[in-house]
């Protein structure tokens, strides 16, 4: 008797033991995009480009050493995208995905303030996907392109009405 109480404890309490200790499987994925700014005016309009094979690099560091623990690297698809999956869950780190280098020929300036973005690949803050998105990234490039001026009119116009 005492045996089938054995056999049965190894049969259905072990097994769920091992599921709850292990931990979970499903890989973060860091998802954006990296454009090129041909107005310079540092943010998306109707004149940006996605650009193809640019590298970003994913850096998360201590939030109590501010020292780089984890990092790695990516490239832009042909549209402008990029997905890099994260096996670990990094709680007790700042995370953020960084511009590294863009392949286009006119378009290498980073634009200010859009650098990086942070992200955030843990399960302990309420987010149920495991799709974690970061803010567009971008480039500028040398010399403002025509047509710029009216684009950038629209703008000024639409903040005039409102």
């Amino acid at each position: 008797m005492a045996s089938r109480a054995v056999l049965l404890l190894a049969m259905c309490v072990l097994p769920a033991m091992v599921v709850a200790i292990r931990p979970a499987k499903n890989p973060f994925c860091v998802k954006g995009r990296v454009y090129c700014g041909p107005c310079r005016a540092g943010f998306e309009t109707s004149a940006t480009t996605y650009i193809a094979g640019a590298e970003i690099m994913l850096q998360c560091k201590s939030r109590v050493s501010n020292e780089v623990v984890y990092t790695k690297k990516g490239y832009t698809d042909s549209t402008g995208a990029y997905t890099m999956c994260v096996d670990e869950d990094h709680a007790d780190q700042i995370c953020s995905a960084k511009l590294v280098s863009s392949p286009h020929p006119q378009c290498k300036e980073v634009t200010p303030g859009r650098d990086e973005a942070v992200v955030i690949p843990t399960r302990y803050n309420g987010i149920a996907s495991d799709d974690r998105f970061a803010n567009a990234m971008g480039f500028m490039s040398q010399e403002v392109a025509s047509g710029c001026a009216e684009i950038l009119r629209q703008y000024q116009e639409f903040d005039n009405e409102n």
